[in-house]
């Protein structure tokens, strides 16, 4: 046999070998099982993938703008819309649709402020300024009107001997809100 058949047998004995290697090693990676994980552990991972939207309650406080960016962070992996809202509290001696333009003025400045946390992660960010008589109806129903999946708000650092350990809105969020609540308490 001539030098150059005998090469050229060798090179598809090789690249047979190469192939059946390569297929062998696909097929052992398509077949492995996946590491066990607990019931709870893999409910618990879905749910949170689940989050697309998240609301969160902004009045341009530091505390606030805590909460705006831990929304951020949680949303970050699954790309989550961060839908900002502000609640201008009407006094209940005047109608809902009051002229307030101090207030609404105050909740358009919080809201860009909470806007810049937003685009600085590379988020979608809507806002949502909403009219009622206390900020824990407005909050719930700005969670319905949006449709969103999770509450995120960050709560002031002293609270009164007068309120709840989190705060009015805060304690009033966790008995009615329709949706899961993430809270942060700002550190002093």
């Amino acid at each position: 046999m001539p030098a150059a058949e005998v090469s050229g047998h060798a090179l598809g004995i090789v690249l047979a070998v190469g192939f059946a290697a390569a297929m062998g090693g696909l097929l052992i990676w398509m077949f492995r099982l996946p590491r066990m994980v607990p019931a709870p552990a893999a409910r618990a991972r879905r749910g949170v993938d689940a989050v697309r939207r998240i609301l969160v309650p902004t009045v341009g406080a530091a505390y606030s703008q805590r909460g705006v960016e831990l929304a951020c962070r949680l949303g970050l992996e699954q790309k989550a819309e961060i839908v900002l809202a502000n609640v201008i509290e009407v006094p209940r001696t005047l109608p809902l649709d009051a002229p307030l333009p101090q207030a609404q003025a105050q909740a358009e400045e919080a809201i860009e402020q909470a806007r810049a946390i937003v685009e600085l992660r590379g988020l979608v960010a809507h806002a949502h300024i909403e009219r009622a008589r206390e900020a824990v109806e407005g909050i719930i129903r700005a969670a319905r009107h949006v449709d969103a999946d999770l509450i995120v708000m960050g709560t002031r650092p002293h609270i009164s001997a007068a309120e709840s350990v989190l705060g009015r809105t805060a304690d009033g969020l966790l008995r009615r809100a329709p949706v899961e609540i993430i809270i942060d308490r700002y550190p002093d």
